[in-house]
């Protein structure tokens, strides 16, 4: 940061007036692009001013594409926001006021950043901007590891996989190289081989592993991109930890969205507490209103289930470690519905030479309406849910998918398709 001079005149119109910004009007487009806000001042334009170029890689696809191999790889970029400077032409826009020495009773000094800041809905877009950059103009000196680091980083963490121990070392070595090169540090590493680990420095290892004697003890519980991640047998957990909220509609809502589960191996589970919180809305309860009585036995005996999560483990890798040559590779899609939702679920299915192994992708589900619909039109909806599911599958895995195939129990759906 560096401080504003007296003499720099700086104006922001509508500064002193709030009213003037109030919105008069609005113009809204897809959840992507930009909306357009009109005030007394004029028409204002919020948002990316191209929403096709998203520089953020999608998270559920840095987690897909993290279970191809099963020699894992996790790490971090050390302040990465702070490696990239931000133009001077755009550094007013980061104005901050300091009192030195924490003295509030002193008279403030205005200081602007040169460097992104964590916070700012800019940062994220412009350092991954920068870091992708920094990969391009490297790939022909290290080309695993800009495709690492162009498609398998999410913000400033990266995941990845791959087939051998060796791949994963060399993958290390010319990650940290090319970073280097940017003037980025590369650390925080973790792997689920102790081989990998070995022959990383100790203070370029994450906290967890960096002091663990790799001979004797297990490797410890890591977190990939807010999941759970026991790194020893590769599995990943669910431990939710919530607090004793009030069975209001306000606390019912913050006990259900504490569950992260991007990848939706939880989503059968999660949809019986949305269908509570759905009635509750239903009814016009309000938000710190008692949970009512007809509701209650639901809400309790899914909030007491809550601690039998701990049980459920999904294998890291796709695939066993001892499957083999793979001879294709089948993706599986299902889709049902009742009167209380809808959802589906995808696996792959590994064929080999004499043997095949199927495994949990990933899944969605959704209340139904509120409104009474058909089951048949829920089924319909669900199937559509398994095409989109697909489209999403097939964009963000690196994997061969040599046959796919939608999967429904109902007649009527069939039906509705081949019309």
């Amino acid at each position: 940061m560096v401080p504003v001079q007296n003499c720099e005149v700086g104006m922001l119109i509508g500064y002193n007036c709030p009213q003037a910004l109030a919105p008069r009007d609005t113009i809204t487009g897809q959840d992507d692009e930009p909306f357009a806000i009109k005030t007394d001042l004029g028409w204002t334009i919020v948002g990316y001013d191209d929403s096709s170029s998203n520089l953020i890689n999608n998270l559920i696809g840095v987690l897909l594409r993290y279970r191809e191999h099963p020699e894992a790889i996790m790490c971090d970029i050390e302040k990465m926001f702070h490696q990239f400077q931000v133009n001077k032409d755009d550094r007013d826009y980061l104005r901050f006021l300091w009192w030195e020495g924490g003295d509030l009773g002193n008279e403030p000094k205005e200081y602007r950043m040169k460097v992104h800041l964590f916070g700012a809905a800019s940062s994220p877009g412009c350092a991954n901007y920068g870091l992708k950059h920094l990969a391009s103009q490297h790939e022909n000196e290290f080309p695993s590891a800009a495709v690492f680091i162009k498609r398998n980083f999410y913000v400033d963490d990266g995941l990845k996989s791959t087939e051998t121990e060796d791949e994963a070392r060399k993958l290390v070595v010319e990650a940290r190289e090319l970073c280097a090169r940017g003037g980025m540090r590369l650390h925080k590493f973790v792997s689920n081989s102790r081989a990998v680990i070995e022959d990383i420095p100790s203070d370029e290892r994450s906290a967890g592993v960096k002091d663990v004697n790799l001979k004797k003890n297990d490797l410890p519980m890591e977190r990939a991109l807010g999941i759970k991640w026991c790194v020893e047998s590769d599995m990943f957990h669910f431990h939710i930890e919530t607090k004793d909220q009030t069975p209001t509609r306000r606390g019912i809502l913050s006990t259900v969205a504490s569950i992260y589960d991007p990848l939706g191996f939880l989503a059968p589970f999660v949809l019986i507490g949305k269908g509570v919180l759905q009635e509750m809305c239903h009814n016009g309860v309000s938000w710190d209103d008692p949970l009512p009585d007809d509701l209650r036995p639901r809400w309790e005996k899914w909030k007491n289930d809550l601690l039998n999560l701990k049980q459920i483990q999904i294998p890291g890798c796709y695939k066993p470690n001892d499957f083999g040559k793979v001879i294709a590779v089948e993706l599986h899609h299902f889709s049902d519905a009742s009167t209380r939702g809808y959802g589906q679920c995808s696996y792959l299915r590994f064929i080999g030479e004499d043997k095949a192994h199927c495994t949990l992708v990933s899944g969605k589900a959704r209340v139904a309406h509120i409104k009474v619909v058909t089951i048949p039109r829920l089924e319909l909806t669900a199937a559509v849910v398994s095409v989109q599911m697909s489209h999403m599958l097939k964009k963000e895995l690196e994997l061969v998918i040599d046959r796919e195939y939608f999967w429904t129990d109902s007649q009527v759906v069939l039906g509705y398709i081949l019309q």
